[in-house]
């Protein structure tokens, strides 16, 4: 199949979920050696998770089906450009290259628009819509000292 078939799959799963599951427009899967080992669409309003994003649900799928949760030698296809969320996703989940349909710019003519998302990112984070403040803590790195001890830690 070639890179043309498999967004077509991720494109109808996209609108599948919008008339048969009533999720948003968004579809993806999750390919390795010519295999859909993972498939995904907007689930947010169905299963009430704003993480229920088709690419972070094909992503779960996949690496539940692979016993790992890396993606290499795996490749991502989606309906639309990944929101910075799944962007994160997939770099976290490490396959080796993604290839989406229609660009973040027309799904924001859609009214899927995550320009506020990529602004939010560059300012600082207390300037930020929803602000964060950092508290300075004696303990902070207590965790990371015990993660980089942790005989049978699992990097990634």
């Amino acid at each position: 199949m070639t890179e043309k078939d498999w967004l077509t799959h991720a494109i109808q799963l996209a609108s599948k979920s919008v008339t048969e599951h009533n999720g948003g427009p968004f579809g993806a899967i999750v390919v390795k050696d010519g295999v859909v080992i993972g498939e995904g669409f907007n689930q947010v309003t169905t299963d009430l998770d704003p993480t229920a994003h088709a690419e972070v649900v094909a992503i779960r799928n996949a690496c539940q089906k692979l016993g790992t949760h890396q993606l290499e030698g795996c490749v991502v296809y989606a309906s639309c450009e990944p929101c910075p969320m799944c962007l994160g996703a997939i770099y976290w989940s490490r396959p080796d290259r993604v290839y989406f349909a229609a660009s973040r710019n027309e799904a924001a003519d859609a009214g899927f628009d995550d320009a506020v998302i990529y602004n939010e990112i560059e300012k600082k984070p207390e300037q930020r819509t929803i602000p964060f403040h950092h508290i300075e803590m004696d303990e902070k790195n207590e965790p990371f000292q015990s993660w980089e001890k942790h005989k049978n830690r699992i990097d990634y």
